[in-house]
């Protein structure tokens, strides 16, 4: 018997591929507890509507691209490589995830729930405030620099960037020339001189 965190992850890995495939007004329920090999009433101990997977599915692709940035960060005590790693990833996660992100996006916005976003985003916000902070206290950061707010603007630009290049098309720069340009403003802005 799969345990309650494996049927939930279960229903949101079998929601995404079902959203993606269908999209969220033309997907049902019934497929995504038959993808997932569940019945129809396990979903309900999870979520109250097919809407309400959409917050828990943000949280998971967000969850699942910050267990990814850390992992490579061990690997490194180089602030700048760690961004260039969370370039990479964010790129690369939008692009696998784009259809999903934009479903994302989208019923978040429809339903009114844009304050789920700061709650889904508060451990990544908090990660990478640390992450400044400890750039400042080693010198390779500027000192007036506010971490949360720095925080923020540069979790903000990575994702805007890589949802202008997947989910838009609005980029014409190949993508490796575009996370360099990401990278260059965000090196240019902090770095202290």
């Amino acid at each position: 018997m799969k345990n309650l965190d494996d049927k939930k992850s279960s229903l949101l890995r079998a929601a995404k591929e079902v959203f993606a495939e269908k999209g969220l007004d033309k997907a049902t329920i019934s497929e995504i507890v038959k993808k997932a090999g569940m019945a129809q009433g396990t979903f309900y101990l999870y979520f109250s509507s097919k809407k309400a997977l959409i917050p828990a599915i943000a949280n998971d692709l967000l969850q699942t691209m910050l267990h990814e940035i850390k992992k490579e960060q061990i690997h490194s005590n180089d602030i700048w490589d760690t961004f260039h790693k969370m370039i990479s990833i964010t790129f690369r996660v939008t692009n696998s995830y784009k259809e999903v992100l934009a479903l994302c996006y989208s019923g978040l916005a429809i339903d009114n729930t844009l304050s789920e976003w700061e709650r889904i985003y508060n451990p990544y916000y908090s990660w990478l405030a640390d992450l400044i902070a400890t750039g400042i206290q080693q010198g390779a950061i500027r000192q007036d620099v506010e971490p949360m707010v720095a925080a923020r603007m540069v979790i903000g630009l990575i994702e805007t960037s890589a949802e202008q290049m997947y989910l838009f098309n609005k980029l014409e720069k190949p993508f490796p020339e575009q996370q360099e340009q990401v990278f260059s403003f965000i090196h240019h802005a902090l770095k202290r001189q």
